[in-house]
């Protein structure tokens, strides 16, 4: 099983790159966002825990978002492997992901983060604040705001990582096929040595 962890600030092109890497490698994508609306959706006892914390404000706790995940992993035993998308955000999550994927007899082989300017993520999210109607992608000030968020962060995920040597950054700025190949550059050699 060959796990990836693709990482990126909002606007980096995760979305659309999680797609690609899942459609060529057979994958299969985790969003961690997506995980937690189903199992709400199916009102699954992690799904009713979770929806219990959001009602009072409050974050999902790591132990939940862990056990859908190791649910996922469950649904999914024939899978050649995941692509997790913007998961983990902490070192706390990290090291249960750690503990989890051994729980599976399997490790998280690579991390990929794509590194784009502050500057150009805040024209990419006002451009698309004006053709998705989401309000988060309106005002530069709250886009600046987020992208503050998220490297303060996943830096130190970042460093976790880094010390296992599995954490490799690619330029996220320029042509999408570009870019695509050398995501694809990158899990081909991870492949290889796994």
């Amino acid at each position: 099983m060959f796990n990836v962890i693709l990482f990126g600030p909002p606007g980096s092109g995760k979305g659309t790159q999680s797609d690609k890497l899942v459609e060529k490698y057979g994958l299969v994508h985790l969003s961690t966002g997506n995980l937690l609306r189903q199992e709400i959706t199916d009102k699954t006892p992690l799904g009713l825990e979770a929806q219990n914390f959001m009602d009072k404000g409050r974050l999902v706790p790591d132990s939940v978002v862990i056990g859908m995940v190791d649910s996922f992993f469950d649904k999914h035993k024939a899978a050649k492997g995941f692509l997790f998308d913007g998961f983990p955000r902490t070192v706390a999550q990290a090291i249960a992901l750690d503990e989890l994927v051994v729980k599976k007899n399997t490790e998280i082989a690579t991390v990929l983060a794509l590194e784009v300017t502050e500057d150009e993520l805040v024209r990419r999210l006002l451009h698309r604040g004006k053709t998705s109607g989401r309000s988060d992608d309106n005002n530069e000030e709250v886009i600046r705001k987020r992208f503050s968020v998220y490297m303060e962060e996943t830096s130190p995920v970042a460093n976790y990582y880094n010390a296992k040597e599995k954490f490799f950054t690619i330029k996220g700025e320029g042509d999408l096929d570009n870019i695509f190949h050398l995501l694809c550059a990158e899990v081909d050699l991870r492949m290889q040595k796994s």
